[in-house]
């Protein structure tokens, strides 16, 4: 693909690295991008600049969150004895789109996977362990997507949470297909799979 101008050509490839933009719809964001109003590219470059260097994570669940706590942590209306535990924000996101759920969250920040060198050590698991004896929690839920990796995870954190008989461990309905993602589950799916969840029986 020819370009009449290297800025163009930069413009482009940096947008070709997005997930789902090929260099064709690169281009047509581009092209848009030039047209506009200098003040909407000016926006969309600042808010991208500040969005990447000035968020930050909840010190608590470890949500994306503009301060130390995030919106959802510091609700006081929120069941903060329920702890829906998921892989990645974008669950989280996904979740509360269905507006089934009124708990708080713990993210991980990924699952378990050996082949990619992902052990338990690199997810946010000791911070939830520690979590659990500090606060009011009653219920754990294993809102994981039921991947190969993801069942993986879940039964090393239900093997983890074993340890606090107090706490009732549940896991979401299988209205998500085995091998599916949370996030492209659609809302009622994933709504009727938090609602209609199963606790886990406690093993010795």
């Amino acid at each position: 693909m020819e370009f009449p101008s290297k800025l163009i050509e930069n413009a482009v490839g940096e947008l070709a690295k997005l997930p789902g933009i090929g260099r064709k719809t690169a281009l047509r964001l581009t092209l848009h991008l030039l047209k506009a109003e200098t003040e909407a590219t000016s926006s969309l470059a600042e808010a991208l600049a500040k969005m990447r260097f000035e968020i930050t994570y909840c010190q608590t669940c470890h949500n994306i969150s503009d301060t130390e706590e995030c919106s959802i942590c510091a609700n006081k209306l929120r069941d903060h004895s329920m702890v829906c535990v998921v892989s990645d924000i974008r669950d989280v996101i996904a979740i509360e789109n269905t507006g089934q759920y009124q708990g708080v969250y713990h993210v991980l920040g990924g699952v378990i996977s050996p082949i990619e060198g992902i052990g338990p050590s690199d997810l946010h698991i000791d911070t939830l362990l520690t979590r659990i004896p500090e606060s009011e929690i009653k219920e754990i839920i294993l809102a994981i997507s039921p991947t190969m990796e993801g069942d993986t995870t879940a039964f090393f954190l239900s093997r983890k949470l074993r340890e606090f008989p107090d706490v009732h461990i549940s896991t979401i309905a299988r209205g998500i297909p085995m091998g599916g993602e949370l996030e492209y589950a659609d809302e009622i799916t994933l709504g009727r799979s938090i609602v209609e969840r199963t606790r886990q029986a406690k093993q010795g």
